[in-house]
């Protein structure tokens, strides 16, 4: 998920410009495809566009001179590779209209008018709100079959596997095991997930190259359900063009009642008065207001939380939290509090698991698998959610 949030921001850069990019269809020769152009600066045009066949981005960029437009194709690797380009003539009807030319010689006609979505929404709810708030990826995603997998049983709640071929991006559906009326919203929430991370994957593979030659895998866990909860975790590593791959965790925790977000306050709190409720800026978009600001939940979070949380590991786990000596054939400093801050967590059946964030030098130190805050730790300490942490 960090890499979606990275991604969608960098793409977003646009919206903050007077108008939000522009979305095309049409064909290039004889094929389908979609075009999102931002017009906003005319000497650093910028866009993308897929072949509704492939559904793979390619990346455009080129200057805007009156009512011809001129872009690039591809990523510019700065050692002058000549590139495919488009040379486009602005009509009367607020498309576009020229020619496709690659270094080879071929030509082919290229013809484009703004988008006309369906006017059949599709029911799923994320998709909904895509064709209102973002018109390329729902034409992207809209016309998507996902194909059905296992069917398995996990702490009594049964689950159904579904799986975007293209991406291979996997998740699941909850069939039965808890009441009939939250099922509906706890599933729209999975739905809602499985789309934005085969999202994560195209946005991958347009930083990596030119047809997906990205990678990026996805492992879907779920760790622990209950009346009051569901936690998934969700692992992915990648590597999408940049200096170095990565990899993160970045789990979903619902209310199984409400189905709205749960933060580690809700659930665990350390500090002086009422919790608050702090949410990240894309669980918020979709939720509402914060109690309090980013300064208020960091401070907590650097006075209060990671130190007892180190005490706390430091009894359940002595000699994991050891401080690192020379002599120490491991450099893991987990009894240093910074890197407990803002962890990555999800609940298990002996307690709550916690992933440190280190500096990217020391990133093979995180995902260890010991650290899990037993329920026993956390009694007196109840979040804003009130949760039986007795399993």
């Amino acid at each position: 998920m960090k890499l979606l949030v990275l991604m969608i921001t960098l793409l977003s850069l646009p919206a903050l410009a007077e108008e939000p990019p522009v979305v095309y269809a049409g064909t290039l020769g004889s094929t389908s495809i979609v075009v999102e152009l931002d017009l906003n600066k005319p000497d650093e045009v910028t866009g993308r566009y897929f072949y509704q066949k492939y559904r793979l981005d390619l990346p455009l960029n080129g200057v805007l001179d009156g009512q011809e437009l001129k872009l690039q194709e591809g990523l510019d690797d700065f050692d002058d590779t000549p590139r495919p380009e488009l040379t486009l003539t602005k009509d009367e009807n607020g498309g576009w209209q020229g020619n496709w030319t690659n270094p080879q010689g071929k030509n082919l006609p290229v013809k484009l008018q703004p988008a006309q979505l369906p006017a059949a929404a599709t029911d799923d709810g994320y998709l909904s709100s895509l064709f209102h708030t973002d018109p390329y990826e729902y034409l992207r995603l809209s016309a998507l079959q996902l194909k059905a997998g296992k069917n398995e049983n996990f702490m009594g709640y049964q689950l159904q596997w579904w799986t975007e071929p293209q991406s291979k991006i996997s998740f699941f559906e909850i069939v039965s095991g808890y009441p009939e009326a939250s099922l509906p919203t706890i599933n729209q929430k999975l739905r809602a997930r499985l789309w934005q991370e085969v999202s994560g994957w195209h946005a991958c593979m347009l930083g990596a190259s030119r047809f997906g030659q990205g990678e990026y895998q996805q492992t879907v866990t779920p760790e622990y359900m209950s009346d009051q909860v569901v936690s998934i975790s969700v692992f992915t590593s990648y590597d999408c063009g940049g200096a170095h791959p990565d990899f993160g965790e970045a789990p979903i925790n619902l209310n199984a009642k409400t189905a709205e977000t749960l933060t580690l306050e809700d659930v665990v709190w350390v500090g002086d008065g009422a919790p608050f409720h702090y949410l990240n800026a894309e669980d918020r978009a979709l939720t509402g207001k914060n109690d309090v600001d980013f300064d208020t939940f960091a401070q907590y979070r650097d006075k209060k939380w990671a130190p007892w949380l180190v005490k706390q590991l430091a009894v359940a786990y002595p000699q994991q939290m050891k401080k690192p000596t020379e002599e120490s054939e491991d450099d893991c400093d987990y009894s240093d509090p910074s890197v407990w801050q803002f962890p990555a967590w999800y609940f298990t059946p002996k307690g709550l698991y916690f992933d440190p964030t280190f500096a990217r030098v020391m990133r093979s130190c995180e995902g260890p698998e010991w650290s899990v805050l037993p329920w026993s730790a956390m009694k007196g300490h109840a979040g804003s959610t009130v949760i039986n942490m007795e399993h």
